[in-house]
């Protein structure tokens, strides 16, 4: 008797090992199954200033009591990618049917090539590894230099500082120019922000750019189709400490709000001083300005969703500019090309400012496409102080800008602008073809003896926009 009870109770034991025994040696196929990577993304910051490779591991871990089955592991440019995968002692762009033991994991490694000199690479060259199971998918992202430049991560610029156009300038993380600060940037000099990088100015930016080498912002992906993307960075914003601000044939385009200026200037001086420069294909808005101050002159701003709005008051003076909106492939021309209020709405509460602007030689036109009445709209509340001059311009609208002073301005006569193709992404606003254009010799003197193309304005009355007639 005693015997037996002494088996029968060990009985129980050997079921339960054997059960367990045959537990691990079972797949979980719950799409609830536990499993996790070392890390989300594998950065490569090494500066590469000749062609090297830099390899990289990660590991996949199951946590769960049962064998895990992936089903694919796959490195998502395949053989065209510059990176190489090696999963779990193979070498492979893409392997199937994986298994990992109960609680155990495997090694991922990935190495990436690069030719820094390799002018077709984009700055940052990003791929993905692609794990997939039980119905899951998830992504390891992948990112390494491309090309030899100056990286900034997160920096801070104090002190008065000088960009050289040695090598271009790649911002990743953000930039912040400190509110005691300046910074200069030299002509020729190409300015590459990451999808995430917003250039901030707290104290003083200093464009010089020249016609022949301007000084270029825009993202960093300069592969096909992200660079001509609208949206892929930021933009540059002037917050409430900058100041005594000036860029000078600079081209800003492809940003999410190309220049964007909050709150007066703390001098006499405007915030910014934007002269011979180009906004081009932001997503939002190209001009962005709340309760602040600028100057511009011999500018395009062109093809954004929003070409400017400024808001809430202010001080501004455009002339001799060119803002011009077509429907493409990109972004649908559905919004006035100029938006001007003395007010806004803060916690609910509409807010007003003074506004004083004064618009002169300029052209503001768009596709007529029937989405747009008014390319220029004019809104005031409240009884602060609002004066709003247009003198000179051209542009399209069934009504005229409201609550301004108009003087000498020409209405819905096409500009004649030289070429614009959207299906070819063509679009040249000069005015060079068609001498019988309305905007020809139709200005008032202004001061500014050179146009965007740095051409001489004619001795006498200067043409509308920011190109004269050559």
């Amino acid at each position: 008797m005693k015997r037996f009870s002494i088996f029968c109770c060990m009985m129980p034991v050997a079921c339960c090992l054997l059960l367990l025994s045959c537990k691990k040696d079972s797949f979980i196929s719950s799409p609830d199954a536990l499993l996790r990577t070392s890390t989300d993304s594998l950065k490569y910051d090494t500066v590469f200033t000749t062609i090297g490779s830099v390899t990289k591991s990660f590991k996949i871990i199951n946590d769960n009591n049962q064998k895990l089955r992936l089903g694919r592991v796959k490195l998502m440019g395949g053989t065209a990618s510059a990176y190489k995968m090696n999963v779990d002692g193979i070498a492979t762009t893409e392997a199937t049917n994986l298994v990992i033991e109960a609680n155990d994991s495997i090694y991922v490694f990935v190495s990436v090539t690069i030719n820094p000199n390799a002018t077709n690479l984009p700055f940052v060259v990003s791929d993905s590894i692609l794990i997939d199971y039980n119905g899951n998918s998830r992504f390891i992202q992948l990112q390494a230099f491309g090309q030899n430049a100056n990286f900034l991560r997160n920096r801070v610029i104090t002190g008065n500082i000088t960009w050289t156009n040695n090598l271009p300038y790649v911002i990743l993380g953000s930039l912040r120019i400190d509110t005691t600060a300046s910074l200069t940037i030299q002509p020729g000099c190409r300015i590459y922000s990451h999808a995430d990088a917003p250039f901030i100015v707290d104290g003083t930016l200093i464009v010089s750019g020249t016609k022949t080498n301007n000084v270029v912002f825009t993202g960093d992906r300069l592969d096909d189709p992200y660079k001509d993307l609208p949206a892929s960075w930021p933009g540059i914003y002037f917050r409430g400490t900058s100041k005594n601000s000036i860029m000078t044939f600079a081209v800003v385009k492809n940003a999410y709000q190309a220049v964007v200026l909050e709150k007066p200037s703390i001098n006499a001086n405007p915030k910014l001083v934007l002269h011979q420069s180009v906004v081009d294909n932001a997503y939002d808005v190209g001009i962005f300005s709340v309760n602040s101050s600028l100057n511009a002159d011999n500018c395009l701003v062109s093809n954004c969703g929003n070409n400017i709005v400024l808001s809430y008051g202010g001080n501004y003076n455009f002339t001799h500019c060119t803002v011009a909106s077509f429907s493409n492939s990109y972004i649908l021309h559905k919004n006035p090309v100029l938006n001007l209020t003395n007010f806004a709405l803060q916690n609910g509460t509409t807010v007003t400012a003074d506004l004083n602007a004064v618009f002169r030689n300029n052209i503001f036109w768009g596709d007529e496409g029937g989405l747009v009445d008014n390319e220029v709209l004019v809104n005031k509340q409240g009884a602060n102080p609002f004066n709003v001059l247009f003198e000179k311009n051209l542009y399209r609208a069934l009504n005229d800008p409201s609550n301004s002073t108009l003087t000498g301005n020409i209405k819905n006569l096409n500009p004649s602008f030289d070429s614009v193709d959207v299906s070819k992404r063509i679009f040249d606003f000069r005015v060079t073809k068609n001498s019988s254009a309305p905007g020809i010799n139709a200005g008032v003197a202004s001061g500014f003896p050179k146009d965007l193309d740095d051409k001489n304005r004619n001795v006498g009355l200067p043409d509308l926009g920011c190109y004269e007639k050559q």
